[in-house]
């Protein structure tokens, strides 16, 4: 009895040894698609080199959003302000504007994020493009729950002349 007794606890630590070595890997947070943008966009200008890299601004001229919870207007008169940082490929983004909803509320979105262009080891071109939109919306409005949140986003297949397409997404 007593060698069966040690045999199950040596087969149990055993068991929870090779268990510690291989920890799950923990489920990440979900995505709910929010919006898709269509962004119209004046040509880039330059700053300048600055202290903080070569800053580059591009005007933002309106376009159109539409998911399922909201539609819109892009308005004219925001920005994506940009900061190059050529030698290592990489951009900050930086774009400042706002939308307005068929039902009439405007919301401010203020979209910061990353574009990173580089090689992998067998020497392709890698592009990296993501940012984290945050908006502020009128709190008794529909929209109230934008504010409320935490948004991501990635380019979607862009379409012709200037039109930039992003797509936003709710982190669950």
């Amino acid at each position: 009895m007593k060698r069966l007794f040690f045999a199950c606890v040596a087969a149990l630590l055993c068991g929870m040894a090779s268990f510690a070595q291989e920890p799950a890997v923990p489920e990440g947070p979900g995505l709910e698609f929010v919006v898709e943008l269509h962004v119209t966009c004046d040509p880039a200008f330059t700053v300048g080199d600055t202290a903080h890299g070569r800053r580059i601004v591009i005007p933002i001229t309106g376009g159109t959003f539409e998911g399922p919870k909201m539609k819109g207007v892009v308005l004219a008169g925001g920005a994506d302000y940009q900061l190059q940082d050529q030698e290592h490929g990489r951009t900050e983004l930086e774009a400042i504007y706002c939308i307005r909803t068929d039902d009439g509320v405007s919301i401010h979105v203020r979209n910061w994020g990353l574009s990173v262009m580089g090689r992998d080891e067998s020497g392709r071109t890698q592009f990296y493009f993501r940012t984290a939109p945050k908006f502020e919306a009128p709190r008794d409005s529909p929209y109230g729950w934008l504010n409320d949140a935490i948004f991501v986003c990635a380019p979607g297949p862009n379409a012709p002349g200037d039109t930039v397409c992003l797509r936003v997404w709710k982190v669950l």
